[in-house]
């Protein structure tokens, strides 16, 4: 569908500069978008794209608006702004209400009438699914779960018993939500299992990425609350908390008891210790280890950046020396120390 650059920049809050009846059906990238497409320009190393664009037009910053040879939508968050506009031309696909003839729904579920339910999908005993709800291919919705209304699963989600959804929640494909935490005992080298007795609460507007684990509770919930954000392949363990708003980049690994949180950022393949205490608004760098709590906001990075082999070797060399070279510097302090007494003037 068409729409205008003047409804487009009215319906954003973007300040439209050139020809309010252009119209767009599409976003593209700066460097190969054509005519009818909108592009965006938010990080200045595109910028050498810009005067060659085909695009209908931009959404810039003030800063470079004047440099674009297209119509701009000016905003002073291009990339907010052009998410609302990539939303605007690409809505989500509507679906039809209906159940599959190949799903398996128990017979006490309670199911709202506008729900759909795709091919393959189970649906178990006592389980509740609100208005609007979409459930595609091959998920399983596990016995006593919820899910709330508007929530969508991709394809291929599973949602193990005691598994509650709030609502507009969307899950990608291949997320496991609910399966047992990792909860051992050891008797006499021989590791026995401990029952996992909690479910798993997720709050409303959650965004959860594919292949991403969340394990139930061992006896309280795993809780991830409104707001959420999930990237794919992560791991989150049994009786984790995560506070509103928190973004997890892909392949973090945080493990269990650990709580995170308001409005922090998490970043690819970091990981967090167990039963520590993240605040709010803290901000872990990509690779980062965290192996204590963090309390007072701020951005905090923990790990090497990779060198040339033969450098990490050497540096690694040191390293082990460090416990060595600690001891003689101790010893060489207490000698100068001892001179300064044996010469101090009476």
């Amino acid at each position: 569908m068409a729409y205008r650059l003047g409804d487009l920049a009215e319906q954003v809050g973007a300040e439209l500069r050139g020809d309010a009846d252009c119209e767009v059906v599409r976003v593209s990238q700066l460097q190969n978008a054509l005519p009818g497409a909108i592009s965006f320009l938010a990080n200045s190393r595109y910028l050498k794209h810009l005067a060659d664009t085909r695009a209908s037009a931009v959404i810039i910053s003030p800063e470079l608006a004047q440099e674009s040879p297209v119509a701009v939508l000016v905003s002073d968050n291009p990339y907010l702004c052009y998410a609302r506009v990539a939303d605007i031309l690409h809505p989500t696909a509507l679906f039809k209400a209906g159940i599959h003839p190949t799903s398996v729904i128990a017979e006490d579920a309670n199911i709202a009438d506008d729900v759909c339910i795709g091919p393959c999908s189970v649906i178990e005993a006592g389980s509740w699914i609100g208005q609007r709800v979409y459930i595609g291919p091959g998920c399983v919705v596990g016995a006593g779960s919820r899910i709330g209304r508007e929530s969508r699963l991709v394809a291929n989600v599973t949602l193990c018993t005691r598994s509650n959804i709030g609502e507009r929640v969307l899950i990608h494909p291949g997320a496991v939500i609910g399966s047992d935490g990792f909860g051992l005992a050891n008797d006499r080298g021989k590791w026995i299992k401990v029952p996992q007795l909690g479910g798993v609460t997720i709050g409303n507007d959650v965004e959860i990425g594919a292949n991403t684990t969340i394990d139930c509770g061992t006896i309280n919930d795993t809780i991830i609350a409104d707001g959420v954000k999930l990237d794919n392949q992560i791991q989150i363990a049994h009786n984790v908390e995560i506070g509103e708003n928190t973004a997890i980049a892909g392949c973090a690994g945080i493990a269990g008891s650990t709580r995170v949180g308001k409005n922090c950022t998490i970043g690819g393949g970091v990981g967090l210790a167990g039963h520590l205490e993240i605040g709010d608004d803290i901000h872990f760098s990509g690779q980062s280890l965290v192996t204590r709590s963090f309390t007072e906001p701020g951005h905090y990075s923990g790990n090497l950046p990779a060198v040339a082999t033969g450098e990490w070797r050497k540096t690694v060399a040191r390293i082990r020396r460090m416990n060595d070279m600690m001891q003689r510097l101790k010893a060489l302090e207490k000698r100068v120390e001892a001179l300064d007494t044996e010469h101090k003037p009476d």
